[in-house]
């Protein structure tokens, strides 16, 4: 069952790349008391997701704090190693945090996971999306139809939501 407005964000755990290596982070300490921008999307430099998707988050974070967001993180099925690399590629550090959902736990556990292997991505990816989630409960959620776009799914676009 895809998550949907007013649902509470499930108990989930990512991987993130520190300083002492890879740790684990659960959804409670993600979420509990905070306003959180999620965005969702199928990898890591994939051609939408590193130059249509990101970018707005990235460029527009300091326009998502002035509107009370206290964190903007992406997750994508991809490692923490490949996810930490990202981060530094797209200028993103300090900014976005990257949560890496390398087995698509999280993805299947709000219904919004898909089998990337028809299209040589290997098996479960996540479908691109975007979400205010505030104290864990969803309170905006856009879900774009067609992944290889970032449309309704984008910084602008969440930004007048808010």
């Amino acid at each position: 069952m895809t998550i949907k407005v007013g649902d509470k964000i499930p108990d989930a755990t990512f991987r993130v790349m520190t300083a002492e290596g890879p740790q684990p982070r659960k959804t409670a300490d993600i979420f509990k008391g905070k306003k959180v921008v999620l965005i969702g999307m199928p990898g890591a430099f994939t051609p939408t997701c590193h130059r249509n998707h990101l970018p707005g988050f990235v460029e527009k974070a300091g326009e998502f704090g002035k509107k009370g967001v206290d964190t903007i993180a992406v997750t994508t099925t991809n490692d923490h190693f490949v996810m930490s690399a990202w981060s530094k590629a797209a200028g993103a550090d300090g900014k976005v945090e990257f949560l890496a959902d390398g087995n698509g736990e999280f993805a299947k556990a709000i219904g919004l996971s898909y089998d990337g292997s028809e299209r040589g991505m290997g098996g479960v990816r996540s479908r691109r999306y975007s979400m205010l989630v505030d104290d864990g409960v969803v309170k905006v959620l856009n879900i774009e139809e067609n992944a290889g776009k970032a449309e309704m799914t984008g910084a602008d676009n969440l930004i007048k939501a808010l």
